[in-house]
């Protein structure tokens, strides 16, 4: 009894810390989510409904924000996590100048996002003086320049996931070459022995034996890409709507701060509806992991 006393001490600091910046903030947009007509300078609403989700559901600047969202998911978590996997196999069979290459694939995960951004949009950016190095190298190849950064809607995308999966590959390669390091040996020397070829060894051994860091990678870049918003403002600015290249989160930072802003309830919708779709999706991914995840 007196140990239980002592270990609810020691934990009480980490739980009114949790409670006051975790809980009570869920709480509270909870709330402000249902406040219907709420005045952000009287602090008053006219009643309690959900007017709040109908309105945002309705709304075609969350509407495209869902839609830019969802494409920014589904291509780039699979791409990046790809990506990393074939270089980190690349890289655990390189003996000589291993460490240097790590290192230089981790670079631009510790370069700022903003940086890289601006590095990207002057690639891709058509402007009066000169077409980019990118479209530069489509005319070599007889193509017709294209504006990626203020032209049609799917050049906009594809440089805005083009850029995602380059922010996130590196910490992904890091954590899966270190995965690949970890695997025993032996398995491979038995599966030698008894003739296997290398594709049945990727399949049988090192799949499953790193799987619980890919099926940790695939969690992570979901939540990750579902909350994207300063990769596309290191793009397009901070007028996403305009460019029709907002977010989720974007979409909630300008209820609360944008130059329509000052919407507390509808932005506590917004960010309700995305709570409630990362959860559902984390769910899913948990409940195919018990049956292809070997830990």
């Amino acid at each position: 009894m007196k140990n239980d006393r002592k270990a609810w001490l020691y934990l009480l600091p980490a739980i009114l810390f949790l409670g006051f910046f975790m809980v009570y903030p869920l709480v509270d947009v909870l709330i402000y989510s249902f406040e219907e007509g709420y005045n952000s300078a009287s602090q008053t609403y006219a009643g309690i409904g959900l007017y709040n989700y109908s309105y945002v559901l309705h709304d075609p600047y969350f509407l495209q924000a869902v839609k830019n969202t969802f494409i920014l998911v589904i291509i780039t978590v699979p791409v990046s996590t790809g990506l990393a996997l074939l270089i980190s196999l690349g890289l655990n069979s390189i003996k000589k100048l291993k460490e240097l290459y790590q290192t230089i694939f981790f670079l631009p995960y510790v370069t700022n996002t903003l940086a890289v951004g601006l590095v990207f949009m002057i690639l891709f950016k058509k402007t009066a003086y000169t077409d980019g190095m990118v479209n530069l190298l489509i005319n070599l190849f007889g193509g017709q320049s294209v504006d990626f950064i203020e032209g049609p809607y799917w050049a906009k995308m594809f440089v805005l996931c083009f850029y995602t999966v380059w922010v996130v590959l590196p910490f992904k390669v890091l954590i899966l070459t270190s995965a690949l390091a970890s695997v025993k040996q032996d398995y491979y020397n038995a599966a030698k022995v008894d003739g296997a070829s290398s594709f049945r060894i990727f399949t049988r051994i090192t799949l499953p034996m790193i799987s619980p860091m890919l099926f940790y990678l695939i969690i992570t870049g979901f939540i990750g890409a579902f909350k994207a918003y300063s990769d596309a403002v290191a793009l397009f600015g901070t007028n996403l709507n305009a460019a029709e290249m907002n977010t989720i989160v974007g979409y909630v930072y300008d209820m609360l701060y944008g130059d329509s802003g000052g919407y507390p309830s509808y932005a506590s919708a917004a960010a309700l509806i995305l709570f409630a779709i990362v959860l559902s999706i984390t769910v899913i991914n948990l409940t195919i992991s018990r049956r292809n995840v070997h830990y």
